[in-house]
């Protein structure tokens, strides 16, 4: 399956308007944001489990990133309420399972290998540092090479200054509505703009983001 494969393309999904796909296990199904291959993937999905659903064990050969969304998810390792950020790195393996069900945002198959630091952050209980401009709250999740990835909470009435992103740009909505000069994004969106995209990102209401930036590969040249 390829979908959504072209990095070079800006996307816009408001997830909440997409079907939920059956997995290979009974009671987790999936919402596709974009892959590219068949159940082993670079893919960036939403996945629900019901309550008292599990996974096979697996390994993780392209690494695993997920952001609990809502419920508990759980492994061998763990317990993670709404709000954890977990990485996985490349090679890793768990058996993973829900017993009140949960809610993820799930990305595989887009670490690099030597990025082999397992993190586990409970945001609910991390701490927000100023941002850039007023208004702009940071909660920095983890950082390698040119990557970046991190929650950040925008006051209502915020406004950020117009900049380009080397390396790309992602962005969930985990709350309110996000809005730039392209569009008005509520909770739930999910976007992907291109290495050299610009914008002048501002909210509103109010909106509380997951970014990801310098991941994506730069454009081709001819």
């Amino acid at each position: 399956m390829q979908l959504h494969t072209d990095f070079s393309q800006r996307v816009v999904i408001p997830s909440a308007d997409l079907p939920w796909v059956d997995s290979p296990m009974a009671g987790v199904h999936r919402r596709l944001l974009e892959r590219d291959g068949e159940e082993v993937a670079r893919a960036t999905s939403i996945v629900r489990y019901a309550p008292g659903s599990a996974f096979s064990p697996h390994t993780h050969s392209g690494g695993e990133e997920f952001l609990v969304l809502d419920g508990v998810f759980s492994d061998e390792h763990g317990d993670y309420p709404v709000g954890t950020y977990v990485r996985n790195p490349v090679r890793s393996t768990h058996t993973p399972s829900s017993r009140e069900g949960c809610t993820i945002l799930v990305k595989l198959w887009q670490m690099h290998p030597d990025d082999q630091r397992r993190v586990a952050v409970e945001t609910a209980q991390a701490t927000w540092v100023p941002g850039l401009v007023k208004g702009l709250q940071v909660m920095p999740l983890h950082s390698y090479g040119t990557e970046n990835v991190a929650l950040v909470k925008w006051a209502p009435g915020t406004e950020f200054q117009p900049h380009k992103h080397w390396g790309g740009e992602e962005i969930f909505v985990l709350d309110g509505v996000f809005e730039d000069e392209f569009g008005t994004y509520p909770q739930g969106s999910w976007l992907r703009s291109p290495s050299g995209s610009r914008h002048t990102p501002f909210s509103r209401a109010g909106c509380t983001i997951y970014v990801k930036t310098g991941h994506l590969p730069e454009p081709e040249t001819v």
